[in-house]
């Protein structure tokens, strides 16, 4: 039997050190899923948290949710996603030896896989862009060991998910993502988070997933609803769970806590 190695997925923190976040209590759902995580999963290679680590971009934020997730007992990589400020970011939070000089975007190897990890942040706005720059680091990335089995992670979608209220501020410059991968089969799956809703497909036979927040989830499309009349879905938050062997990537999505945890009733 091939040998897993383990990769533990979060994303949308959106971590505030006093304050709730539409009546739902950060610190009560990152400590939470930080408790899982070290109860049931410290045989994880590290743990990947696509974006959005803070609501409000503070030095106090940014300093509080990296002492919160210094609790963890398995090693732990930051994203940027929209709600970041990246020179808050490279204050505050760690970044592996192989990140870009500039931007959030590393790269990470596991036994079986390549994570590249790419900074989707496009300052003052909700969407996202991928500039020359990071685009020409990504495609060096890939062709200096184009036949690495790789994953590629990031903040925005590249793509429509059917999310007709989320959709136009997913990664503004996706085709030319979608267009650069296609050139490396090596590439396996893509992840994003961003949409605060779960979601997988794949586009021309490359798989994609999206992952739930860890602290409130958008609704479903339907019943239709639009940011006037927006109010976070009752549905717990999920943990991703990603399993890789040399030919599979599996993927779970675990509830580390109930859909009421950490939330004011009042808002409910």
């Amino acid at each position: 039997m091939n040998a897993s190695t383990r990769i533990l997925w979060l994303s949308d923190l959106h971590f505030e050190h006093q304050d709730k976040v539409l009546g739902h209590d950060p610190i009560a759902r990152l400590s939470a899923v930080i408790d899982f995580i070290n109860q049931h999963y410290t045989d994880a290679a590290l743990c990947l948290i696509t974006g959005d680590m803070v609501e409000t971009a503070t030095a106090a934020n940014y300093t509080a949710v990296k002492s919160l997730l210094d609790t963890l007992k398995v090693p732990w990589y930051p994203m940027t996603g929209n709600h970041d400020n990246r020179a808050m970011f490279f204050n505050h939070l760690p970044l592996p030896d192989t990140a870009m000089p500039g931007f959030a975007q590393y790269t990470i190897d596991v036994p079986n896989l390549r994570l590249i990890c790419l900074d989707s942040l496009k300052p003052g706005s909700a969407s996202g862009v991928l500039c020359p720059d990071r685009l020409n680091w990504l495609q060096a990335t890939l062709e200096a060991q184009p036949d690495r089995p790789s994953a590629v992670f990031l903040h925005h979608p590249p793509i429509p998910l059917g999310l007709p209220v989320l959709d136009p501020d997913g990664l503004e410059n996706g085709p030319d993502l979608l267009d650069l991968l296609s050139d490396f089969p090596a590439v396996k799956q893509f992840f994003f988070g961003h949409v605060h809703r779960p979601v997988t497909g794949q586009i021309n036979g490359l798989p994609y997933t999206s992952i739930r927040s860890v602290l409130y989830q958008a609704p479903p499309p339907a019943p239709a609803w639009d940011w006037d009349s927006f109010r976070p879905a009752t549905e717990a938050p999920d943990l991703g769970v990603i399993d890789v062997t040399a030919n599979r990537i599996n993927v779970q999505f675990i509830s580390f806590c109930s859909a009421s945890f950490g939330v004011d009733p009042s808002t409910a």
